[in-house]
């Protein structure tokens, strides 16, 4: 036999398969960077609510929320409101959304006239679905 270097000689082909570990690497930190920052991007006013033992209403769509903080300041949604602005806002929005039910969000260390005041003008601007929202007492 005679043993010659090209009969011996491979072909090398191009590695046809893809190397998905950078890949898994990329949306593994994609993924840790979403979990992070997905609690942060959930906003609102900041309003300790009192318990109660009634049981929660369904939810169809974002709700609309009139919030009344500790300081007595008024909020449509996320943003500060005086009470003669909160009625042509709201009737504004009903017109697009078609839905009359408004949640009603006090701090339990406010007064309880400041919530019967806001309470009163959304009933005399003709806002009979009103629902006040509490927190559901907490387990022994």
């Amino acid at each position: 036999h005679k043993i010659s270097g090209s009969g011996f000689r491979r072909r090398h082909r191009p590695m046809s398969e893809i190397n998905v570990t950078p890949l898994v690497d990329v949306m593994l930190v994609l993924l840790i960077i979403f979990m992070v920052t997905a609690p942060l991007l959930t906003t609102g006013v900041a309003v300790d609510l009192p318990d109660s033992a009634a049981r929660s209403l369904p939810q169809d769509q974002q709700p609309l929320e009139v919030s009344v903080t500790a300081e007595g300041k008024v909020f449509l949604q996320d943003e500060e409101v005086t009470i003669e602005q909160l009625i042509p806002r709201l009737r504004a929005i009903m017109d697009v959304r078609k839905n009359d039910r408004v949640y009603l969000r006090g701090d339990q260390r406010i007064a309880y006239g400041r919530v019967a005041e806001v309470m009163g003008a959304l009933n005399a601007a003709g806002f009979r679905r009103v629902a006040l929202v509490t927190e559901p007492p907490k387990a022994n």
